[in-house]
């Protein structure tokens, strides 16, 4: 068989096995179900949300035997959060097929692997240092100059495990403080960027690899809040950022999606910030907006199916909604022409994740909104008063 077309090939009817049964976890599911797959979740949270899509296997994510059962009962397992631990993965990969492995987990766990993978792809990153004492940060932070960044190299995520210096006098605190999280430490300077742009791009076994439309994202406390699609930017430039995420899809031997989080200065150069070797909520736009949703295109690739088209149909804003937004959101629902904004010419599709308590902060949902040209978009954004205490 030859390489273009080589890879085991998961057909419609198997059983998928998802670590993880987070939102991620159930958007997959929804996708791959009506490609005619059964799924199989393992999350210790009661009725989480892809439990209530997919058979749910009740344990902790570190549950050995938990593990095995996932893997008896699955014909390709795939997760959907990085901080997989490693005994679990060791037994899935040798108890069931996991296309996706165990080194790309092992790189994006650990921001100084990933930044150094990142480097070999001929992709550049923020400059950063290795941090290993109070000595280090400071050596680091008085080179970089302030504000810089300090995080733990694992673990961390919406702004968790990281701590913004903004002066010398900081890094006392931030470093007693991260230090407690007992991993290494990395600094990175401090990017004065004009956009954050996303890239999901896509790869199989077979060695097909796409990639989606650029989106430019906007983070409010540090959070994901709108993907803007198409991005702000110039044409070019949008090309440039799809293919270094290609080009790290390629260099990783990514199977499935990789999230590729970028920097666009002002000057027009990208800078690779962060990966994540699965779904994003930054691709939740591609739902509605394109040919191929990011969660049909992974369960293609991880099934070594031929990868869909990445084609925009409709320029689209996902907007989240977190906990604090879900009580205002249900004042305004039921009203004819909330969802639908003929004025504007915005039509709002909206998902609900399923979790039971709303709380502040929390990704409950989002809108992906459609519209023929994003502004209408932001407008309706601000008209609805959904998220005026962002």
């Amino acid at each position: 068989m030859s390489e273009a077309t080589s890879g085991k090939v998961i057909q419609p009817g198997g059983t998928i096995g998802i670590l993880g049964g987070g939102q991620l976890g159930r958007m997959l599911t929804l996708a791959g179900r009506n490609m005619g797959y059964r799924f199989v979740t393992l999350d210790p949270t009661e009725d989480a949300p892809c439990g209530q899509v997919a058979d749910q296997i009740q344990a902790n994510f570190d549950d050995v035997e938990a593990a095995r059962r996932l893997a008896a009962r699955s014909d390709v397992i795939t997760y959907e959060f990085e901080n997989v631990d490693a005994n679990v993965t060791n037994i899935l990969m040798e108890e069931s097929y996991v296309p996706q492995g165990s080194h790309l987990l092992y790189t994006t766990q650990h921001r100084l692997r990933e930044k150094r993978a990142i480097e070999a792809a001929g992709v550049p990153v923020a400059p950063y240092a290795e941090i290993t004492s109070e000595a280090d940060l400071r050596e680091a932070a008085e080179r970089f100059g302030t504000p810089c960044v300090l995080k733990t190299a694992t673990g961390g995520y919406d702004g968790k495990g990281q701590w913004v210096l903004r002066s010398l006098d900081e890094v006392h605190e931030a470093y007693e403080t991260l230090s407690r999280a007992k991993t290494e430490l990395v600094l990175e300077q401090f990017i004065h960027f004009d956009k954050e742009l996303s890239v999901i791009a896509a790869r199989s076994p077979r060695g097909e690899v796409k990639a989606f439309p650029a989106a430019e994202n906007i983070h409010v406390h540090n959070i994901l809040h709108e993907s803007i699609v198409p991005a702000r930017i110039p044409v070019p430039v949008q090309k440039a950022a799809e293919e270094l995420a290609i080009r790290i899809a390629e260099s990783l031997g990514v199977i499935g999606l990789i999230a590729v989080e970028l920097f666009l200065t002002k000057d027009g150069q990208l800078y690779v910030n962060e990966l994540a070797p699965r779904p994003h909520n930054s691709g939740h736009y591609t739902m509605e907006a394109c040919r191929t949703s990011q969660f049909e295109q992974h369960v293609r690739a991880i099934c070594n199916l031929p990868l869909g088209s990445t084609e925009l149909i409709t320029p689209v804003v996902m907007v989240n909604l977190l906990g604090e937004h879900i009580a205002p959101l249900h004042d305004r629902l039921a009203e004819p022409g909330f969802l639908e904004n003929e004025d504007l010419g915005v039509s709002a599709k909206l998902h609900l994740y399923g979790k039971k308590e709303a709380k502040e902060k929390r990704k409950m949902g989002h809108f992906n909104l459609l519209t023929d040209d994003v502004a209408k978009a932001l407008t309706w954004i601000e008209q609805t008063g959904i998220w005026e205490s962002k």
